[in-house]
């Protein structure tokens, strides 16, 4: 990291880990890496037990920073440090708790919204913590039950095949906008499903497709498959495109 995000990112972890109701603070992973890429951004996940500053007062606090806009609902904060892009996320940590302690009973929400929340509580690093509450649940992650992989699997795979029969109707179809939505629609929940079956939460899309390849159990000839799907080919045509990802999806479901 940069000496300019270095200071940055000291100042924030000073400034919020001040804050009486926040029990830990997690940095992502890229937020390490060089400041001049254009997609850098320093990237909090904060766990809080009580009350936050409210927006005004937490703007106030960050020294009034450029262009700082927070979400509905105030759990996401983005503003500009030095020409440096900041987004802080805030996440209630008896929401949290129960999801991880009951994730069958969340299962739904599971879903809907994906597992990459539980991947960044699992896996970005630690920076600040008043208490073992971030370790108990990690601990609790790396056990997570059999019944929920396997719903999540059902589930995310049920997705992949309503996708599927989307790309089969785009092939035929003058519609590049459908083929585009249920081509990507197909590719995220066939990962997905490897995923689950894998015992992996959901990493960022930057980092899905290196991190799906480097699974230990895969469809066979997955990333012949994957790749002529995800990538552009000239020789391949979209419904030569469609009876591979019928294809992969049927290799998906022989992994159970």
């Amino acid at each position: 990291m940069k000496r300019k995000s270095e200071e940055i990112s000291s100042f924030l972890i000073d400034t919020i880990s001040q804050w009486a109701g926040v029990d830990c603070i997690c940095v992502d992973r890229r937020s390490q890496q060089d400041e001049l890429d254009p997609h850098y951004a320093l990237v909090f996940d904060i766990y809080y037990r009580r009350g936050l500053p409210p927006i005004e007062k937490r703007q106030h606090l960050f020294d009034n920073p450029g262009a700082f806009e927070s979400a509905p609902g105030g759990m996401k904060d983005r503003f500009f440090l030095d020409e440096i892009p900041i987004r802080v996320e805030y996440k209630h940590i008896p929401g949290v708790q129960d999801l991880i302690e009951r994730p069958l009973r969340h299962i739904r929400l599971l879903k809907n919204a994906g597992t990459y929340p539980l991947y960044r509580l699992l896996n970005f690093p630690l920076v600040f913590s008043k208490s073992d509450w971030i370790d108990r649940m990690r601990s609790g992650l790396h056990s997570f039950p059999q019944d929920a992989w396997q719903g999540l699997f059902d589930s995310f795979s049920a997705k992949m095949e309503h996708y599927l029969s989307d790309f089969g109707a785009a092939a035929v179809s003058d519609n590049p906008f459908f083929r585009l939505m249920s081509r990507a629609g197909f590719l995220k929940y066939a990962g997905a499903s490897i995923f689950m079956f894998n015992h992996v939460f959901e990493p960022s899309h930057a980092e899905y497709e290196y991190q799906l390849k480097r699974q230990p159990i895969l469809p066979a000839n997955f990333a012949s498959l994957w790749d002529s799907i995800a990538g552009e080919r000239d020789d391949l045509s979209e419904f030569k495109e469609f009876e591979l990802a019928r294809l992969l999806a049927r290799e998906i479901f022989e992994l159970q």
